[in-house]
């Protein structure tokens, strides 16, 4: 009889451990548990459902074939324990989800906020939560949080709280109800910002009164790359193998050509949900790299809306198994790499004569090329090479409609007479609260004549 229950549970245990949760890359129709019930809640389709019969229906007969092959019958109670195993995990995720979406107003005033902030590397994402007494909407009445920064490459061991300002509000797309995600920056106990805060200088600079009447408008086109957890390399891609080469993946559709687009669409609607302005999505020419836009939005907030999407999709591709990179370049060769291509306008550009404007900030940015491409990302070099719809990161240029170009002026900006301009030289690593208040910084406030 031992021998039974151990051949039980090698066999099925891992499905049937306490909420089914030993084994995390379980899946159905190729894509995470978690992911589908995701899918399903976002979507509010049958997803979850249809996948659910499919596991049953595909499980069961498995186990049916696995139970024939036995060299001597097993115990009755053992065959339905074996047969109703795939009802059980089902049974058991299915609660799961049902906990994961428990609408907390039924029973409580109280709420769940998540704060977010930037750790030490600049690009990699923290956030922890806390319960508050009662739905907030205006941050300045959120309470101040630490963190052990000595566990994030932003303080010594000796002396390590760091200290939490909630900056922003945004609807949680994950616990949805009135739980909350806060984007913040950091401090030390002393009220100075951190090195890493690169927040603080970029409200100083939105602040000026020179910049607040020109109401700066901010379209971010974010850029990257999934890819496949245990190798590292773009989902959709044979293992260590190429697919064939770029042209048909761009906007594409089709389960050859578009790789992840579950993932890219849960984000979008995550997003809106969220109150994040993100204003659109496209597969991009590199297959497994996709594409999102957050504005139009206006000075300070276009950081913290792309800040809080990049947290979003983190968390996303965490529940889908899929590594999330902003690499500049992750594939060498001739592939794409992934940029963060920054549209901006002034309202003395948006006004008629704006064009004029256009030229003369343009004139700016060129003087000041260096400086800027020594803010807008790590790795870049790698990215702006003259090839793949960059220009050579040692020279500046700008034309009408030219993606070989440093900066790009759209057609109709250019028919118009007024409008924006396109900065293509930002990485898809770039900081954005360091990118649109360096480019605000030079357009609106630096003087031609330093």
């Amino acid at each position: 009889m031992a021998d039974w229950w151990g051949w039980l549970w090698s066999t099925v245990g891992r499905s049937i451990s306490p909420l089914g949760l030993a084994d995390r890359g379980g899946s159905c129709c190729g894509l995470p548990w978690d992911l589908l019930a995701l899918l399903n809640s976002l979507h509010q389709a049958s997803v979850w459902e249809a996948c659910v019969t499919m596991r049953m229906e595909h499980s069961a007969k498995q186990n049916i074939t696995r139970l024939h092959h036995q060299p001597t019958p097993p115990p009755p109670f053992i065959v339905f324990l074996f047969l109703a195993s795939p009802a059980i995990t089902i049974a058991a995720m299915s609660l799961l989800n049902d906990l994961i979406n428990l609408n907390l107003t039924d029973t409580t005033e109280k709420i769940i906020a998540e704060y977010i902030w930037i750790g030490g590397s600049g690009m990699d994402m923290r956030s922890k939560a806390r319960t508050l007494p009662g739905p907030v909407a205006d941050p300045k009445k959120l309470p101040k949080w630490n963190y052990d920064g000595s566990s994030t490459g932003q303080a010594p061991g000796e002396d390590s709280e760091v200290i939490l300002y909630p900056q922003a509000i945004f609807r949680d797309p994950f616990r949805r109800g009135n739980n909350i995600l806060v984007m913040c920056d950091a401090y030390t106990p002393a009220g100075v910002p951190i090195p890493t805060n690169k927040r603080f200088a970029a409200e100083k600079i939105f602040s000026h009164p020179d910049v607040v009447a020109e109401e700066p408008w901010y379209g971010i086109e974010q850029e990257y790359t999934l890819l496949q957890k245990d190798v590292h390399w773009p989902l959709g891609w044979p293992v260590g193998g190429f697919p064939g080469p770029q042209g048909p993946y761009y906007c594409g559709a089709g389960a050859d050509k578009a790789f992840g687009r579950d993932i890219v669409d849960s984000h979008y609607k995550a997003c809106l949900y969220a109150g994040i302005n993100i204003s659109g999505i496209n597969g991009e020419v590199m297959p497994g790299q996709w594409e999102f836009q957050v504005g139009p939005a206006i000075g300070i907030s276009a950081g913290d809306e792309l800040w809080v999407a990049r947290y979003i999709l983190e968390r996303i591709t965490e529940i889908a198994g899929v590594v999330l990179s902003f690499d500049p370049k992750p594939i060498q060769g001739d592939w794409n790499g992934a940029g963060a291509h920054t549209n901006y306008s002034t309202k003395s550009m948006r006004n008629d004569g704006g064009l004029e404007v256009i030229k003369k900030a343009i004139e700016k940015l060129g003087l000041r090329h260096k400086e800027h491409i020594a803010a807008y990302g790590e790795g870049n070099e790698r990215r702006l090479t003259g090839r793949h719809e960059t220009a050579d990161i040692h020279t500046f240029s700008w034309g009408v409609a030219n993606r070989g170009a440093s900066i790009r002026v759209g057609r109709d900006t250019e028919k118009a007479g007024k409008g924006y301009f396109e900065d293509r030289r930002p990485a898809s690593n770039m900081d954005p609260y360091v990118v649109t208040s360096m480019i605000a910084d030079t357009t609106i406030l630096w003087n031609l004549k330093k």
